[in-house]
């Protein structure tokens, strides 16, 4: 687990806490959560403790915070290495995966989390080249990528996602390059 805390101007991106397991249980037990990203609903708060105590645990993945809130109300995290999930991304290369519960969406919060996260892959981490996936039909995600700056790369073949439903997957890519000339 992470101890780097990231604030943007409304957000406070923290490790999670066991003690968020009810915050947790009561927006990812919402199907309109998980499912367009390939993960079940919640059945339980005792679920979402198991899942704060194992995914969540990784480095890099953040409990999405609202200001002055200490509730998270979504995740976001960086993956590397053996976690990535293209054949086309190399070893210096990082994912970042997100959710964000149903009453907030459409206010912005999930791209200023990933815009927090671009910036830590490439001035703090090393990384070259930034991915991000998102399931077919999945098109919040898409145009969070999108606003982000990300450019469509590739689809992958249909292949089982976490649901054991057949899926296809595309891919949106940022590069160190591409995202220090929109800096300028």
């Amino acid at each position: 687990m992470s101890d780097t805390i990231i604030h943007t101007r409304r957000l406070t991106l923290r490790p999670w806490r066991e003690s968020d397991a009810e915050a947790l249980y009561r927006y990812a037990k919402d199907p309109a959560v998980g499912t367009p990203a390939g993960w079940p609903a919640h059945r339980s708060a005792a679920e979402s403790l198991d899942v704060i105590r194992t995914v969540f645990s990784a480095p890099e993945v953040y409990a999405v915070v609202p200001k002055p809130s200490d509730e998270p109300v979504g995740s976001c995290g960086i993956m590397t290495g053996d976690t990535l999930h293209s054949a086309c991304m190399g070893s210096d290369d990082a994912e970042i995966g997100y959710w964000i519960a149903v009453p907030y969406w459409g206010q912005g919060m999930i791209p200023e989390a990933v815009d927090a996260l671009i910036d830590r892959c490439f001035r703090h981490l090393g990384r070259t080249t930034v991915w991000i996936g998102y399931y077919d039909g999945n098109d919040k995600s898409r145009r969070v990528a999108e606003k982000c700056g990300f450019e469509y790369h590739h689809t992958a073949p249909p292949a089982p996602s976490p649901l054991g439903d057949i899926r296809t997957e595309h891919f949106m890519r940022l590069t160190k390059e591409r995202y220090e000339r929109s800096r300028r």
